[in-house]
């Protein structure tokens, strides 16, 4: 891996075909800042490394082919970084605030991407009918909240990938219940070293049952009353 460099340096080895997208990427979100609140990371270096790289370490996990759903996507990650990278992959970006998704909508114009939408709703009220390959979180939210909001939207066999920091084993001990109510069961972890300091955790939930249709329950109540 490739630290204290210029992280642009990073698309230029692992992705080189990918440097002009990513480059108009950043250039959008720091035009698109100055207007709206997407982001407090505004360094070009911070950019590639915060937001790119740290949103493509889950690329490889993801099956050829695949249907993703991004909850909570904010300026599109972890996921419209994986999709400008994996063409074969069916991207739908879910997020509350439309300012976002039309944010999001002008940068998928841009860079000409395919088989992407947005979806402008809250969780709980998304089509539940509607099952994904992988539904991924980066949001900062408890796991066992994440889990309600994210679970009910995998297919079984599918994943739930959320990313987190690496100190977290006491969340996810604290997620378990959670997480077998919503027919899932997390199937292993993965640290990977963003940088010299910090360390990136995805942890892989598989969907091994369908659950109750009445989650993500409504009303804020994944967040203010979360299965415990």
């Amino acid at each position: 891996m490739i630290y204290n460099v210029d992280m642009s340096e990073y698309i230029t080895q692992f992705y080189p075909e990918y440097e002009e997208f990513f480059e108009k990427y950043k250039n959008l979100l720091k035009e698109w800042n100055e207007k709206i609140n997407l982001t407090a990371i505004t360094d070009d270096n911070e950019i590639y490394e915060k937001h790119f790289k740290d949103s493509l370490l889950g690329e490889k996990f993801i099956s050829k082919g695949a249907s993703v759903l991004d909850i909570g996507t904010g300026a599109g990650f972890p996921s419209l970084p994986i999709k400008i990278v994996r063409e074969d992959i069916t991207l739908t970006l879910n997020d509350s605030l439309n300012k976002r998704l039309i944010f999001l909508n002008e940068v998928i114009k841009e860079l000409k991407l395919t088989k992407v939408r947005t979806i402008h709703s809250r969780a709980e009220d998304l089509d539940k009918k509607e099952k994904y390959d992988y539904v991924l979180s980066r949001a900062v939210a408890k796991l066992n909240t994440l889990a309600e909001y994210c679970l009910p939207f995998v297919k079984e066999g599918g994943y739930f990938i959320a990313y987190k920091s690496k100190d977290t084993d006491e969340e996810i001990k604290e997620a378990e219940k959670a997480i077998k109510i919503l027919g899932g069961k997390i199937e292993k972890t993965e640290e990977i070293p963003l940088n010299n300091e910090t360390v990136r955790r995805l942890i892989f939930i598989k969907k091994i049952k369908e659950c109750e249709k009445k989650y993500p329950r409504g009303k804020n109540l994944p967040k203010t009353k979360p299965i415990m």
